[in-house]
Order: structure tokens, then sequence, then C-alpha cells
């Protein structure tokens, strides 16, 4: 199943590989002229047949052993790391993610892979006293966690592998079934991830892997025959999704407008470096990226001087070049969009500091600063390589002026103020408050998720397998 300029990728349906009528081009973000290459959008027919294996996989994946489990997903993270750099030119051809990046997210799922390997095997339960009053003597109970059933996934372009690999890892490890939708825009590198999948003997049907139209989609969201749909893109779909999902368990991981506070007691060279990260690293399209920045006004001016400073030498271009910063957009459209925004900011009264102006799909980092609230770049998803800067006196504003938003996925807090770092943790509302770090900071077996508007439940493998599994009790009692 090796990739080739002129024969597209077959796509997996349950064990076997196939092609359909339906060829799927892949665009290089950062050459429009020449594709990423070719695969294939399966066909009503071809999602029948993956759901229908899934449901006659379950009955055997719902049974396999924990060593089973735990040696298939140990064999698929040796096998991306066997794999490495040429899923990284993969990724960074099709995603425009400079390859820096594209690496990093290579050896993330690999480690997602592996943590799963490792939940697999101590999916523990626990003994509860019963005996609480005289009519329950003699009784134990005894919790273990069973697979919930056939899973739908859908995966989006900005984290094609490892947010992926966030469904697929826990799956396996539940003892699950699962259909996994790529992203359309980049399915490639999880299909080149799929053949070792196949190559590790789970049962057929166990995963499909079939890039598929928004139409059969939206059928696989509402197919009853799935017990849970886990999805991970916009919230307006996400939330969209849930309302046609009937019966299923749903998980959502969905966008923000993260914010960081830069207390009066931060390390601004810290602070520096690590918001520079968190504001533009992969084109701002992260759904953690900082997007509004709090700055208390005692550090406001030496933090932007430096900030700013660290804007300038910031390197756009080719995402194959190892000294790239930040690559193109996922399109032009996505940029085209950006400058919207960013237009309507300076109408309303907003300053540029730094960039703005859009160049095809490459959208240079830019700062800006006196916009109002109203404007799109702070009260919406900029999913772009901009940031909005605000001073603040008081640290509890800074906290009110995070939490006036309609997401609440993760938060930065640069303190060295512990009362500071306690009061952010109790009133932000977010789903993690990251202290001394950017909202963008996650490691793979953490739980991740967010609230309002930012999605229900959690991802990191113990969480993500916790709602792909049902809690069932046996209760023991002693003859009296």
């Amino acid at each position: 199943m090796t990739l080739t300029a002129t024969q597209p990728h077959k796509i997996y349906l349950a064990g076997t590989w196939v092609d359909s009528p339906n060829v799927l081009v892949v665009e290089n973000p950062a050459d429009g002229a020449t594709p990423a290459g070719t695969t294939y959008s399966a066909t009503a027919e071809q999602y029948e047949a993956a759901v229908t294996a899934a449901v006659a996989a379950f009955e055997q994946t719902k049974v396999l052993p924990a060593y089973e489990r735990g040696r298939a997903l140990r064999e698929i993270s040796n096998g991306i790391k066997a794999r490495r750099e040429e899923l990284g030119r993969i990724l960074s051809l099709e995603a425009g993610k400079p390859i820096r990046d594209a690496l990093v997210e290579v050896d993330r799922a690999a480690l997602t892979f592996r943590l799963g390997a490792e939940e697999a095997e101590r999916m523990y339960g626990e003994t509860i006293p019963l005996d609480l009053m005289a009519s329950s003597k003699g009784r134990m109970g005894i919790t273990r966690r069973f697979p919930i059933g056939p899973i739908a996934a859908i995966s989006p372009f900005n984290f094609p592998l490892n947010l992926a690999a966030h469904k697929l890892a826990p799956a396996i490890a539940a003892g699950c079934s699962i259909v996994l939708k790529p992203p359309s825009k980049d399915p490639l590198t999880m299909l080149t991830v799929t053949e070792i999948i196949d190559g590790v003997g789970l049962p057929a049907g166990a995963v499909s892997v079939l890039p598929m139209t928004r139409e059969l989609g939206d059928r696989m969201v509402a197919d009853e025959r799935f017990k849970l749909l886990t999805f991970t893109g916009s919230p307006s779909v996400g939330w969209r999704m849930k309302a046609r999902a009937g019966k299923k368990k749903v998980v959502l991981e969905l966008g923000g407008n993260a914010g960081v506070i830069i207390d009066r007691t931060a390390d601004l060279d810290w602070a520096v470096k690590r918001t520079l990260s968190g504001a533009f690293a992969y084109a701002g399209q992260v759904c953690i990226s900082v997007q509004r920045m709090y700055v208390h006004e005692a550090v406001h001016e030496a933090f932007m001087d430096r900030f700013l400073a660290g804007v300038a030498a910031l390197r756009v271009g080719d995402p194959a070049d190892p000294s790239t910063d930040l690559g193109p957009m996922v399109d032009a459209a996505a940029a085209a969009r950006t400058q919207r925004w960013v237009d309507e900011a300076v109408a309303l009264g907003g300053r540029v500091l730094a960039g703005g102006t859009a160049d095809g799909p490459y959208f240079p980092p830019t700062v800006l600063e006196g916009v109002p609230l109203a404007a799109q770049v702070c009260s919406n998803e900029a999913f772009a390589p901009l940031v909005v800067v605000f001073p603040f006196t008081d640290f509890g504003d800074a906290i009110a002026a995070v939490n006036d938003s309609f997401f609440g996925l993760q938060t930065g807090v640069f303190t060295n103020d512990l009362g500071h770092a306690w009061r952010a943790f109790s009133e932000l509302e977010v789903g993690g408050v990251i202290v001394n770090d950017i909202p963008t900071y996650r490691i793979d077996h953490m739980p991740y998720g967010g609230v309002k508007d930012s999605g229900q439940g959690r991802e990191g493998l113990r969480w993500a397998i916790e709602d792909m599994t049902e809690l069932r009790i046996m209760v023991l009692a002693q003859p009296q």
C-alpha cells in the first residue's frame, strides 16, 4: 500500500484494502498546483459494509484478552516509530505542517498507541462494601468495565494522525470495534498508519478507515448501530451532530479562543518563548492556540517589546524546510477568512502591531491590540496565527475576562504567586489550567477536554476508555 504519485491510496474496509469510483484528490496547502496525493471516498455500500462488519467484529473484540489488545497496540506504536520519517513527510505535505511539528506529531501518535497498550492492561475495577445497614449484611460489590460496542469516530485536519490515534487507540484498548472517518483534506497519513494496523492481527472489521462525504458522515452520526460517537472538530458542527446522534453516547472535543494570563510575577523570558509557540505553531490552527493574551500593566511594556521582537524573528515559508516556523494555512479560503476578521477588528478601532495581511494561503504571525470584545477575533475561534492583547491591573479581572467567552478549553497562567495559581485553578471556567505554560500544552495521557461550547467528555487514554466502556457491578451475597 505504498503511496505513489500515479496510483491512489486504497481505503481500509474491515481488513481489506478497496478502491471506489470516487477518487479523492488531496491538495498540497503549500503548492496548489501539485496535489499531495490521491485516495478514494467511500461509497454508501462500502459504508454499510464497514458498519455491518464492525457490529460482527465486536463479538470478537469484546472478548479479546488484555495481553492481545496490549500486544496489538504496542506493535502499532513500534510500527509508527519505524516509519517516522516517511509519516512525517506525508503529514507535512498534505497538511502544510512544518516538518519539525509533523515529526513531533508522529512521535506523539507512537506514544498514544503505547499508552493505549498500558491502559488495556490496567482496566481496574474495585470492591465496594455493601453492608452499610443490617438488611445488607453479607454483601460485597465488585465493579468491572465492559466495552460499550461499535464506535463511530470523526477526526479533524489539524492533527490528522494524533487526534485519530486518540480515537483508535482507546477503542482497541477497550475492546471496541471502530469505524473512523479521517479528514478529507489530509487522510493519507492515517491511511498509511492503517497499513501498520492491518498487520497486527486484529479481527476483520475491528477497524475501518474510510474517507467519506459529509452526507455519509451525517449518516454515521445518526446510525443506531454505533453505541458511541467521538468527534473532534468545530463547535458548530459538533453540537449539531449531538442533536442528531440519538441515544448513543457522544464525546465532543471542540474549539476555543484560549486565553493566557501574564501576571506581574511571571518569568517574562519564559512567558515570551512559550506564548510565541502557543500563538503561532501550525499557523494557529490548533484548538488550544493562544488567541487572547492578558498582560499585567506592570510588565506590559517589557513583555510586549520582547514578544514583538520574537514575532519578527519567526520564519514563514515552505513547511518542508526544517527552519520554517509557520507554513501555510490549510487553504486560501482559511487565510481569506482570517483577513476579513483582522480587517473587521481594525475597522472597529483595533491596531495591528505585527502582520495582518494574507499572502495566498500564508498568513503572517499577527498581533492586535485595542480590539473591542464584539469583534470576531475576540468572541469566536480564530483558528489562525493571530493573538489579541489586553492589559489588566487586577488578577481577578483577568480571570473574569478569560471566563467571558462561549468557550472553555484550557487557559495558561504565567505567575509565581502561588495564591494566584490556586485562584486561577478554582475560578477559571475551563477544562484545564496550565500554570507557567501555555494553554496549548498537552501530553497524551492527561485528561483533555473543555466546558461550555468547547465540548463534553475527556480524551487522554484512561478517560477516553471510561467513555468507551460501561460500568457494571456484581453483588455477591453470603447466605445467612
